[in-house]
């Protein structure tokens, strides 16, 4: 197998700028708290936000195609498939004053790994043997198979060799190699501010407050009053023109790299057949709504993986297609008019109107379907026990195709994951394994095309759209830019 022939070498950054004494933080509003600023075992979106943003990983996803480019890393060399060396950059330390060294890495991916740590990101290290130190600044990764997406898996924040063991840390106490520090936490309030010598290379301008204000009414408020600074996907996309046309305020959009689709209970139930999913999905006018209830920042899907990233296909054969008349037909055929089902969504003013709108779209086609609306740990608990029947979700990130393996593949049925459809595929799983193996980026396009063929032919989900990144900003965060991802790094940018 190919392998790269020598370390990719990476420039270090701008100095950048000095942060600002006495001025008033940058004030950025969310809807909700962050479970954990443990890097460890944060899995909400905010906390994934926050954390990136006071630790750093080897390396960081590029913010055009979204492939993994060198972060704490100098340099990687592939000696072979299954052995990887890391040099790591000799200019970053810690937020304590520490230098980053060999030691730390191996402490850190060691520590994900053993159980009795309990990460909730383990099991995306199951392909890593071991981690050694060549020398103060090199590390070799030892790894039990060929594992495509290393790279991208070695975004996992570095941690501090003497913490990376310690217990859970909710409340961000760990020391990091990010932008930004944690200088306070209280409730509903986290308080950053700028970092030296960090793995970006440059000392951003602001601290930053994050503030949780959970009505989006009470966010807009802030933000037109300059209390507040800037908002991320977090107004109802029917508010975004009014919000652009209030003076001082600034709407910041660009394709996001997520998915929102209607999943399906594939192994039982009238849903079951392939062809009932396929009639479901061709009423469903998915332009509609992303021009309407989206207000146009969507892009309709017709493949998983969004335009503009390095896997997308541009129209895989058998893609979903909007015929409400031959569906309609279908169901008739089928014997189906009168099917009663269900469709799960959360309580979200969006999300709600979007599943009554396609209620009322598949009842006035010949079905029976009903909305219920449930809080986000409800809904979760009712997908993971296989107590539905279709549901609308989102994957926030999508930047590594080998995510939907977690969503898809057979292994990974809750509990053990979230094939919370209960696909059984088999050419499916062959696929999702080879896309995990395979190290060259060309190979693995294929083979994702593939998978994308094989997605539309099972029907096992209907892709919508890709919402777009929208940030609403006062005029100190004017020159913010939303990633494609969702990370707040372009922060860091405000001058």
């Amino acid at each position: 197998m190919q392998v790269l022939a020598g370390f990719l070498a990476v420039s270090a950054a701008g100095c950048g700028g000095r942060a600002r004494t006495g001025e008033r933080p940058l004030e950025v509003l969310v809807a909700q708290d962050a479970e954990s600023l443990d890097p460890r075992f944060t899995m909400d979106t905010v906390g994934l936000r926050v954390t990136r943003l006071m630790h750093a990983g080897l390396f960081r996803l590029d913010e055009g195609d979204l492939h993994p480019v060198p972060y704490a890393a100098k340099g990687v060399l592939f000696q072979s498939p299954e052995e990887l060396v890391v040099e790591l950059r000799t200019d970053i330390t810690f937020h304590s004053g520490k230098p980053l060294v060999a030691e730390d890495v191996v402490a850190t991916f060691t520590a994900i790994a053993d159980k009795s740590v309990g990460s909730r990101h383990a099991r995306i290290f199951d392909a890593i043997d071991r981690v050694t130190a060549d020398s103060a600044h090199v590390v070799r990764f030892h790894m039990k198979r060929p594992h495509a997406t290393l790279l991208t898996d070695l975004e996992m924040p570095i941690l501090r060799a003497d913490q990376a063991f310690g217990p859970p840390d909710s409340d961000g106490d760990m020391d990091g190699i990010g932008p930004y520090r944690l200088a306070r936490r209280t409730e509903g309030e986290m308080s950053l501010v700028p970092a030296k010598d960090s793995a970006l290379g440059k000392t951003p301008a602001h601290p930053i407050t994050i503030r949780v204000v959970h009505d989006e009414n009470a966010r807009a408020l802030r933000l037109l009053s300059g209390s507040g600074d800037m908002v991320q996907n977090g107004f109802s996309l029917s508010l975004i023109p009014a919000l652009a046309k209030e003076p001082g305020l600034t709407v910041h959009a660009r394709p996001g790299a997520n998915l929102t689709y209607l999943l399906f209970r594939t192994d039982r139930g009238p849903l079951a057949d392939v062809a009932l999913r396929r009639a479901v999905g061709q009423m469903l006018d998915r332009e509609l709504v992303g021009r309407t209830l989206l207000s146009g920042h969507a892009t309709v899907a017709t493949t998983v993986l969004p335009e503009g990233h390095w896997a997308h296909t541009t129209r895989p054969a058998g893609a979903m297609t909007f015929d409400p008349e031959v569906a309609e037909a279908a169901i008739t055929a089928l014997g189906r008019r009168g099917t009663k089902l269900e469709l799960l969504t959360s309580t979200d003013r969006l999300r709600s109107t979007v599943a009554r709108f396609f209620a009322q779209t598949l009842n006035a086609r010949g079905l029976d379907v009903t909305v219920r609306e449930l809080e986000l740990g409800t809904l979760i608990a009712r997908l993971n026990a296989g107590d539905f029947d279709m549901c609308t979700l989102q994957l926030p990130e999508l930047a590594e195709p080998n995510a939907l393996r977690f969503f898809l593949h057979s292994t990974y049925i809750p509990p053990e994951g979230g094939n919370r459809g209960r696909v059984h595929d088999v050419m499916l799983d062959t696929l999702f394994d080879d896309g995990d193996h395979e190290l060259l980026p060309e190979k693995r396009r294929v083979i994702y095309q593939q998978i994308e063929e094989q997605l539309a032919r099972g029907v096992y989900l209907v892709p919508l759209w890709h919402e777009d990144q929208v940030a609403v900003t006062g005029p100190r965060a004017a020159t913010y830019q939303p990633s494609p991802e969702g990370r707040w790094l372009g922060l860091t940018d405000v001058r």
